[in-house]
């Protein structure tokens, strides 16, 4: 098998990048990767000094590729599907750049800021910085409210790789700051993103570690 991910079935980044690669049916070997585990975490840090996931490894191109936007790209250049994920047209192309980065910059982030100090030791907390983050966070709902008051997916009727980033981002997201109650056409693409049968198996195999998350 060409293709190696290098991932974890709870770190949302790679959610992104799962749900692209089963809305194709993409043959590929999952690496699971465990931080916590020193030869495990060496050994992926060998490939990827970074160290974060996830990791796409192309055997058959000699391609090792990170970051899920790039696993993403690459994926729709080099093993295209019934699905696709970024537009051939440039304009539509930039435009479901755009989304893809706001998912990341504007829900993603704030959410793991959000996710992170849970994490942090009484002493260590940032109290201001989680402000922060859920001021953003509020802000990205209202933007997504108004875009997503006339459309199916991000980008009008076709799922795009836009999609694969506003998945785990709203999915996480709505467990730091919910937004069912305040935000009716964000909780409708949220319930139509869950019902998606690429995301939906990502969630089902990510069952067993969601204990892990922290509350």
């Amino acid at each position: 098998m060409s293709l190696k991910l290098y991932f974890h079935p709870l770190a949302s980044y790679c959610h992104k990048v799962l749900v692209a690669l089963y809305e194709n049916d993409t043959p590929f070997e999952p690496q699971l990767v465990d931080l916590m585990d020193e030869s495990s975490a060496a050994a992926f840090r060998a490939m990827w000094p970074i160290g974060k996931m996830p990791v796409l490894r192309d055997e058959a191109r000699d391609r090792t590729v990170p970051e899920s936007t790039i696993i993403i790209e690459y994926l729709a250049q080099h093993y295209p599907g019934r699905t696709q994920l970024l537009p051939a047209d440039a304009d539509r192309a930039r435009e479901t750049r755009l989304r893809d980065r706001f998912y990341d910059l504007y829900v993603h982030d704030p959410m793991q800021k959000v996710v992170g100090d849970r994490l942090r030791p009484t002493d260590k907390k940032d109290p201001y910085g989680v402000e922060q983050a859920k001021a953003r966070l509020a802000t990205a709902y209202r933007m997504i409210d108004q875009d997503m008051a006339a459309r199916t997916w991000a980008m009008g009727d076709a799922f795009t790789m836009a999609d694969c980033a506003a998945a785990p981002a709203l999915f996480y997201a709505n467990k730091v700051l919910p937004f069912g109650e305040t935000h009716p056409n964000v909780a409708a693409y949220f319930e139509r993103l869950m019902r998606r049968p690429s995301y939906a198996r990502v969630l089902q195999e990510a069952q067993p570690y969601f204990a892990l998350f922290p509350q």
